[in-house]
């Protein structure tokens, strides 16, 4: 999972880059990046990692999941070394230390358990948010260069949590009747669709990894947050502290690593991408 949303990262990006930066909030986005083979190999990257995700949530609380998710900007920042040449200071070998360390220290602390279900008053506030973060990227679509970035990844990252929150009772429905009728699943749909457009649109406005990690950022905590109350997430006792320890070092090293990771990847989607597109295409 984390090694697949990595590689989407990274190949997104890419794709994302060479296309015109839209100032709408334009679900043709999506149509557009679609014409790119690199973009639609790191989607249907991310499509698997999102299933492997939505397995995982069955049984696994969100605070590990998530920060699971957030660790893909690790695997980016290994394969930008690897593929596009990017440079890997001392620096940034700590924080991959740091991120696997959080990572091992939540797989410590969660207690598998299956969720609790949610009742009508969760499913109309999964739409309202669905809402209010849509009329929110109307706004933000407007701003550009790094704030754009950060604002429009952030709403990205809220929506992709308010997906992770539908997907964690929805993936424990004892059939595929009961599946394809429960309501849980359409704005899992609809939140994954506007978070998707908003990560296109936060990736064109030039920092790819300030948007993936202002993502992780709004998304990880929410979601921990709202499974920990209203889920039946399950931390083993007397590990509690190692729980917290291991989200906030996972987070603070995935946000790290965008520092190291954001000024190469502008050289390799810049002025120089038809080489970067070559070097991201071949090994893979």
């Amino acid at each position: 999972m984390i090694i697949a949303y990595g590689i989407a990262n990274l190949l997104q990006s890419v794709a994302a880059a060479r296309t015109t930066v839209h100032h709408t909030f334009d679900p043709g986005l999506l149509l557009r990046l679609a014409g790119h083979r690199t973009y639609l190999v790191g989607l249907a990257c991310q499509v698997g990692g999102f299933v492997l995700a939505f397995l995982a949530r069955r049984d696994l609380p969100l605070f590990l999941v998530q920060a699971s998710v957030a660790a893909g900007l690790g695997v980016t920042a290994i394969l930008g070394v690897v593929v596009l040449k990017w440079r890997l200071p001392l620096a940034e070998v700590v924080l991959l230390a740091l991120l696997f360390a959080g990572i091992s220290a939540l797989v410590l602390a969660a207690r598998p358990a299956p969720s609790r279900q949610l009742g009508p008053a969760g499913l109309v506030a999964l739409l309202v948010v669905l809402v209010a973060i849509a009329v929110a990227g109307f706004f933000a679509v407007r701003l550009h260069g790094a704030p754009g970035s950060v604002a429009l990844g952030s709403l990205a990252g809220l929506a992709f949590s308010a997906a992770a929150v539908a997907a964690r009772p929805l993936a424990s429905t004892p059939s595929a009747e009961v599946f394809v009728r429960n309501p849980l699943l359409y704005l899992l749909i609809a939140h994954s669709i506007v978070g998707q457009l908003l990560l296109g649109l936060a990736m064109q406005r030039g920092s790819t990894t300030a948007a993936v990690a202002a993502m992780d950022a709004a998304g990880a905590l929410p979601a921990a947050i709202v499974g920990l109350l209203l889920l039946n997430d399950k931390i083993w006792p007397g590990r509690e502290w190692l729980a917290g320890v291991g989200f906030l070092v996972t987070l603070g090293a995935v946000i790290g690593l965008t520092r190291y990771a954001e000024p190469q990847h502008h050289h390799a989607a810049g002025s120089d991408r038809g080489r970067a597109m070559a070097g991201a295409g071949q090994p893979l």
